[in-house]
């Protein structure tokens, strides 16, 4: 991991953990890819990196005093008129 995330901070930030994609939000964290975590030290340092970030966002949740049952889903959009017909 090049750059750090801090967990619900954004709706921005990203960061790649060997194969992994890791996208921030401030109601979800997206994690998407495939990782190989080899038995050598590429492996350790990328099993380490992922460990410290699902730490750090199991902390951002514990440390939460609103955390909800549950997030309400998403509205669905409204629905415009079609253009092309």
């Amino acid at each position: 991991m090049t750059r750090s995330l801090k967990p619900f901070a954004d709706d921005a930030a990203s960061i790649g953990i060997g194969g992994l994609t890791v996208e921030n939000g401030t109601d979800s964290i997206v994690i998407y890819g495939q990782i190989d975590l080899t038995r050598d030290r590429t492996g350790l340092d990328q099993a380490r990196a992922l460990g410290r970030l699902l730490d750090e966002i199991v902390k951002v949740l514990e440390n939460d005093t609103n955390l909800p049952e549950r997030l309400a889903p998403p509205e669905e959009p409204d629905e415009g008129a079609n253009p092309f017909t």
